[in-house]
């Protein structure tokens, strides 16, 4: 899977907290998201779903009648966090037997049997096209079944749904604007999980994002597994199905949302390299509030190993990308995802990955060992051949030369005026806040008289290979 970007798998339990009327307060509901940006904004869905069914979401779990978990698949070793973190609530069930537990999301679809019947962790399984479906799934709980629907939809997209926002008066919003995927790369479980690709209607897309501008946020992150791919009423040859229907493809629908404001910032993610077109780096080009920064998935230098991915691209076409991002975008920041180790990586391959990286001089990158994954394609083709200590020793290396070149690429903004949105308070200290300008670095500075949501011009003093440390002038 592509990772989709501002994902951070430690972030967990961010609760959703609404504003309810007083004869709703015996039905509490506590989520936990964890993952992909996807999944946050799923979990916004959820809670907007369950709202008209009478709950109030709380953030402490203990005070909770449901508990559901929005899970990740994509590696191992996220999985066995979220299910320690089940073992947490089967504890908390015996003091408290009407408790219900459910799981969501990529786990729930490939792991239905074994967490309903083999260890018996959870009530509910729900897989990502199934949320409509949960009110009913709590009340066979409640007639004493395990509830479970982790069937794929076609068509489903929630776009008639307004999302309850995670974070009330916060400043920057996730609206999904594609749902499942088609690319089928081999080591991905994504096109298991989530189904096939389909788009949502842009009006409703357009609708969300200036509802969002009018309630204060001041930035959107236009989210899909594939965001290029975006079409609606269009197949994948860009015929169109309904000639009575309007088309629309990524390019312009990122064109009508830099529309609804130029004080809304635009970003997306995830790109992918065979599909990023010259007509959408053109309109990136046009408007200033859509940021110039591209999370454009790598995943390998090598050709070989490219193929082995099924990944619809050479190392020579993905470098023909940037390429084209310099030439529409010169000032753009780029970052990537690279996993090393993959089946039948020799040490040529990785060499290449390092060189196509002192080529690029990726801004940002995530980076990761291979970790196979059921059902997919690689695990039935290809043997996981790598021995661990070889897959970390080269995950370092990469590791290490990324943290030069991110170094590298902070330290020429060193002394540059920037407008940097502020977002929240610094984690370090309480006397700062912390933003990101507009090439997804994140900037922390001395508040002063800011607030969140506040444009500020700040002058950029010094850095690290993380973060830029400036002041408000």
């Amino acid at each position: 899977m592509d990772t989709i970007k501002d994902h951070d798998e430690s972030r967990q339990g961010e609760a959703l907290v609404l504003d309810t009327n007083s004869e709703l307060k015996g039905k509490k509901l506590y989520i936990e998201s964890y993952g992909c940006a996807m999944n946050f904004a799923d979990s916004e869905v959820v809670a907007s779903i369950l709202a008209k069914d009478g709950f109030q979401t709380t953030a402490n779990a203990e005070d909770a009648d449901v508990i559901l978990l929005n899970t990740c698949s994509i590696r191992e070793n996220a999985e066995n966090r979220i299910k320690k973190r089940l073992f947490d609530f089967k504890k908390q069930k015996q003091s408290n037997p009407e408790l219900v537990v459910g799981i969501l999301g990529c786990m729930a679809s490939r792991m239905k049997q074994a967490l309903l019947e083999d260890e018996k962790l959870v009530d509910i399984v729900a897989g990502p096209d199934s949320y409509r479906d949960l009110p009913h799934l709590i009340e066979d709980v409640g007639s004493g079944q395990r509830a479970v629907n982790v069937l794929l939809s076609r068509e489903e997209t929630y776009a008639d749904i307004t999302p309850v926002r995670l974070d009330k008066g916060g400043v920057c919003a996730f609206v999904s604007i594609t749902r499942g995927c088609d690319n089928m790369c081999s080591f991905c479980v994504v096109p298991f999980t989530r189904g096939r690709e389909r788009s949502r209607d842009p009006q409703t897309i357009i609708q969300e994002c200036r509802d969002l501008f009018e309630a204060g946020y001041r930035e959107v992150t236009l989210l899909g597994q594939n965001v290029d791919s975006y079409r609606w009423n269009m197949n994948s040859k860009g015929e169109i199905k309904d000639v009575e229907q309007t088309t629309m493809n990524f390019a312009e629908l990122m064109e009508n949302v830099a529309q609804v404001n130029p004080l809304l910032r635009v970003r997306f993610s995830t790109s992918h390299p065979k599909d990023m077109s010259d007509e959408f780096l053109q309109v990136m080009a046009k408007y200033e509030n859509i940021c110039p920064y591209i999370h454009l998935p790598v995943q390998s230098g090598s050709n070989d190993v490219l193929l082995r991915m099924n990944r619809g691209y050479t190392r020579e076409w993905y470098l023909g990308r940037i390429a084209a991002i310099h030439k529409y975008l010169p000032t753009a920041t780029i970052s990537t995802d690279i996993i090393t180790g993959f089946c039948g990586e020799t040490e040529e391959d990785h060499q290449a990955t390092l060189s196509l990286m002192e080529e690029v001089r990726f801004d940002f990158a995530y980076m990761y060992t291979y970790s196979e994954r059921p059902k997919t394609l690689a695990e039935r083709k290809y043997e996981d051949d790598i021995p661990e200590e070889v897959k970390s020793r080269r995950l370092t290396e990469i590791i290490n030369l990324q943290r030069a070149n991110a170094l590298l690429s902070n330290e020429k903004q060193v002394g540059q005026i920037q407008e940097v949105l502020v977002e929240s308070v610094s984690k370090k200290s309480a006397d700062e806040f912390a933003g990101r300008n507009p090439f997804n670095a994140r900037v922390v500075f001395p508040k002063k008289d800011s607030k969140p949501g506040d444009y500020v011009t700040v002058k950029i003093n010094s850095c690290t290979s993380a973060t830029l440390i400036g002041e408000i002038i």
